[in-house]
């Protein structure tokens, strides 16, 4: 049922864990399984320099965690809120049954960077693009 990308993502997941006293923090849950994602970032000079997450839910939330959180490191934070959940499925390969796994970690993803723009009045922001 699940590509290979899918599988190594799950048995190997990626930046698990939690950042002290981070930049930016945000937790989603889904209304289709209840899996809940916590997303801590660090930001430097307008780019997503860590992410960590936890992620309480099936494979396809814990690759989905994975993957988007390799994609977005280092990138800018223009860049990070243009991603959307759309792209992370169809990267993974999800089935549709399984898309609001990637709504759900994009979701806490941006919330994350909103997060982080609100403590940081002084940082450009860009227009606001998270899916609720």
């Amino acid at each position: 049922m699940y590509r290979q990308i899918v599988l190594d993502h799950f048995s190997n997941p990626r930046n698990v864990g939690e950042i002290e006293n981070p930049d930016g923090y945000a937790q989603a849950e889904s209304s289709a399984c209840g899996d809940i994602i916590e997303v801590y970032i660090r930001v430097e000079n307008g780019h997503l320099e860590d992410i960590k997450y936890r992620t309480f839910g099936c494979a396809a939330a814990i690759a989905s965690s994975s993957f988007a959180s390799e994609l977005v490191t280092g990138a800018s934070l223009d860049t990070v809120m243009g991603i959307t959940d759309a792209e992370i499925a169809d990267q993974l390969g999800l089935p549709e049954f399984k898309y609001h796994c990637s709504v759900m970690v994009m979701q806490a993803l941006h919330r994350a960077i909103e997060q982080y723009y609100a403590k940081h009045s002084e940082a450009d922001q860009p227009p606001s693009t998270a899916s609720d």
